[in-house]
């Protein structure tokens, strides 16, 4: 990917938790092709660093748990010293559990498959620690380095989960529809403070999280792969590029300096359409 357009943001620092994973790894890069300093923020120091190689520009990673204050707090300490106060945070950090996941899309009596009533307590506490939490929590720790910074934002991830609840996955569609419901009202708490909050809700595209729900281990399309592209118009799924326009178009104040607590769907119409 070539990257000859979007705001120069030379001097900037953003931090990204999640840029690790395949969609925050494409926005770490992008950034930073921008020219930004990006530090990324993840758990796994290995993962983050294969997902990353490669990447031209100021690039760092550092070891944070977006569920635990202390880790972040730590992690905030180690970019601040490196780069000084962020201007930009991207909180990508996210993902389900199995165990908060049922078998059946709807229920029936006698069936012998995880259903509702076995979902995983620990588990659907977890999802939303991840995803909720995790936002709320990265927020605190590097918001306040946000203020007095030229152009801040904050850029959230929602998911196509939170318009509609998909099937399957309760705890992940309501810890996204939570994560659009804070952005909004970040971005009422954060208005005269000079900081942007909005969010980006990524329709379907193939992850590692998701790669296994989605393609069969011989490559074949599952089940839900095919109810998916019937009900996404553009009838295909997204690819990681393509959400890097609405990033740049978000964090460049010339360009929305007037937009804050929107959720932009970028979801091959999936949003859009009823079904007939």
């Amino acid at each position: 990917m070539s990257l000859s357009y979007g705001p120069d943001l030379s001097g900037k620092t953003a931090v990204v938790t999640g840029g690790s994973g395949v969609l925050g790894a494409c926005m770490v890069k992008t950034l930073a092709q921008r020219g930004a300093q990006v530090a990324v923020l993840a758990r796994n120091e290995d993962s983050a660093k294969e997902a990353l190689s490669g990447i031209r520009g100021e690039v760092a990673f550092f070891k944070a748990d977006v569920t635990s204050l202390s880790s972040l707090n730590k992690a905030r300490e180690q970019v601040l010293a490196r780069y000084g106060k962020p201007s930009i945070l991207i909180n990508g950090a996210g993902g389900n559990n199995p165990k908060a996941t049922t078998d059946d899309e709807f229920f029936q009596d006698g069936q012998q498959v995880k259903d509702f009533f076995s979902l995983d307590a620990d588990a659907l506490k977890q999802v939303f620690d991840l995803n909720y939490h995790g936002t709320l929590l990265a927020s605190q720790v590097f918001a306040r380095d946000l203020l007095g910074q030229e152009g801040a934002c904050i850029i959230n991830i929602s998911s196509m989960n939170a318009y509609r609840p998909l099937t399957k996955i309760p705890a992940y569609s309501g810890a996204k529809a939570a994560v659009q419901n804070l952005t909004m009202w970040m971005a009422t708490y954060f208005s005269k403070a000079g900081i942007r909050v909005n969010a980006i809700a990524p329709g379907f595209f193939v992850t590692k999280q998701n790669r296994s729900l989605l393609y069969q281990e011989d490559g074949q399309p599952t089940k839900r792969t095919g109810k998916i592209l019937n009900a996404t118009p553009m009838r295909r799924f997204g690819e990681p590029e393509e959400l890097i326009g609405t990033l740049l178009y978000l964090v460049d104040p010339k360009m929305s300096g007037f937009v804050t607590g929107v959720i932009i769907p970028v979801d091959g119409g999936f949003s859009a359409y009823s079904g007939v």
